[in-house]
């Protein structure tokens, strides 16, 4: 008999999936189904996912509209809006309370689960590379959480830019997904394994601020969506030592370093922003001058965007 969370995936699956979960490895006509759908018509440039609006804080039904078609399609959409410089945090956090987000990740250097991605220096934040000018490698966010507090949306509001550089790399996880079970299916059992990626324990000054946290780069929610854990570094990461996983890491990263047309890039500028089910993404280095200080506002949440 099935547990009561695994009948209740079961049926969500049943529901969603007509043909059943395209997750399951041994299911490749479902796969196969969910692939084809999933490629059908994908947008092949940035341009193809941005969309125009007035206000992020107060969306018309059209505006509402095209960005969510865009993030059900893609996981991302990414939106071009008119309030400029406007430093007022409640801009993206009402954004997304539209799209059904509500459970903020009040993280570490987050201020009411919103943080200022801004140079720091003299400061604890001056340690961590989100608060630098140097360039983060390809990630999802919250990668290093504990398994019951996984990020699975993340929004990104443009005050303003630097003077160069900044530049996002976005890439949506399902799309890697594809390309690695396409490459090879054991890719993805190996990369679906519980003890697949260990994160080290953060300790300052002799003190823990963040315990050990191992579990897989591939995982299915409950709801039955795809969620992806996963960070390019290799300082602050721990592999299973086997040669499969090894095989898949390299692919992955030769994907994520490869000029793949599913790749998008951009920077943001002011009043610009990403709404996202948490893809992968990067950052460029960048400088700034008196008048260029870069500073964008982050949002992780512990819920998807809202299917409708």
């Amino acid at each position: 008999m099935m547990n009561a969370p695994l009948a209740q995936t079961v049926a969500q699956f049943t529901k969603r999936y007509k043909m059943g979960n395209p997750f399951d490895l041994d299911n490749e006509k479902a796969y196969l189904a969910w692939r084809d759908s999933k490629l059908e018509n994908y947008p092949e440039h940035i341009e193809d996912i941005i969309v125009e609006i007035n206000n992020p804080a107060a969306l018309t039904t059209a505006e509402y509209k095209a960005l969510h078609t865009r993030a059900v399609k893609t996981n991302m959409a990414v939106y071009a809006g008119k309030t400029g410089k406007d430093p007022d945090k409640n801009i993206p956090a009402k954004l997304g309370k539209q799209f059904g987000l509500t459970e903020l990740d009040d993280n570490m250097g987050a201020d009411d689960g919103v943080t200022s991605l801004k140079v720091v220096s003299g400061q604890w934040r001056g340690g961590y590379i989100p608060y630098t000018n140097k360039p983060i490698h390809w990630h999802t966010d919250g990668y290093y959480n504990t398994l019951d507090h996984q990020i699975r949306a993340l929004f990104l509001h443009c005050v303003s830019p630097a003077a160069a550089g900044g530049e996002n790399a976005l890439l949506d996880h399902e799309i890697a997904y594809i390309h690695l079970r396409d490459l090879n299916p054991d890719y993805i059992e190996a990369l679906m394994a519980a003890d697949v990626m260990t994160i080290p324990a953060n300790i300052e000054n002799g003190n823990e601020i963040r315990p050990v946290c191992t579990g897989p780069v591939f995982s299915v929610m409950s709801d039955g969506n795809l969620h992806m854990r996963y960070t390019a570094r290799t300082r602050s990461i721990e592999w299973k030592d086997d040669a499969v996983t090894q095989a898949a890491v390299k692919a992955l990263c030769e994907f994520l370093d490869s000029e793949s047309p599913f790749i998008y890039r951009a920077t943001l500028q002011s009043g610009q922003g990403l709404i996202s089910n948490n893809v992968l993404h990067d950052r460029s280095g960048f400088e700034e001058d008196e008048g260029h200080k870069r500073l964008l506002y982050r949002l992780r949440y512990y819920q998807r965007i809202n299917e409708t």
